[in-house]
């Protein structure tokens, strides 16, 4: 997608370390027009896939997750990062390594959101070693859900999470793969898409 491969060139900011911030219009301030941009592409590329619910994971795939929903016209839904009193009953639950913040979560979701009946379509903002994914995808199967496929803003390609989820088959979309970035000279590099 050029208008987020643009953006992310014009306002993104690479950190020593692999760390590509966004979080000036994508994950922390959010420019609207381009969520809305996004979620667009998505429903284009998922669209014959009879979604019925989109799941993220707490906190920065919400708000693409939220515009995917509404384009979709479906529910969304998100698994918590940890367990709060309101959430009662039972729950399904997995444990995910988030990369930015190196800490194991356990992250959760409860049972009353997500079944048998359901058709998932699983929205994030980042993809980089695939553990969030993977955690939504494992509480998809404890739910016994249909996954139609996963979408991610914004996939770092020289990390391996992309091509993992791939080679099980899984429809995954990314709008803008990154290949490379320098965090001494700003360079980053796209790979082409269609």
């Amino acid at each position: 997608m050029k208008l987020l491969e643009e953006r992310i060139r014009r306002d993104g900011v690479i950190k020593e370390g692999d760390i590509l911030k966004v979080d000036s219009f994508l994950n922390h301030q959010i420019d609207p027009e381009l969520i809305g941009a996004i979620a667009e592409e998505f429903h284009r590329k998922f669209a014959a896939d009879d979604v019925t619910k989109i799941l993220t994971i707490e906190a920065s795939g919400i708000a693409i997750a939220i515009e995917v929903a509404r384009v979709f016209g479906v529910p969304m839904v998100f698994a918590k990062k940890n367990q709060t009193k309101n959430i009662a009953g039972d729950v399904y639950t997995s444990k995910v390594v988030s990369y930015t913040h190196g800490r194991v979560y356990d992250v959760i979701l409860s049972k009353s959101f997500l079944g048998p009946e359901d058709r998932v379509l699983v929205i994030d903002d980042f993809l980089a070693n695939g553990a969030a994914l993977n955690g939504l995808l494992e509480i998809i199967s404890q739910s016994g859900a249909h996954l139609c496929g996963c979408g991610v803003a914004v996939e770092k390609g020289f990390q391996p999470g992309g091509a993992e989820l791939r080679s099980k088959g899984i429809k995954l979309e990314s709008l803008a793969i990154v290949e490379s970035m320098d965090a001494s000279t700003g360079d980053i590099t796209f790979r082409a898409q269609d």
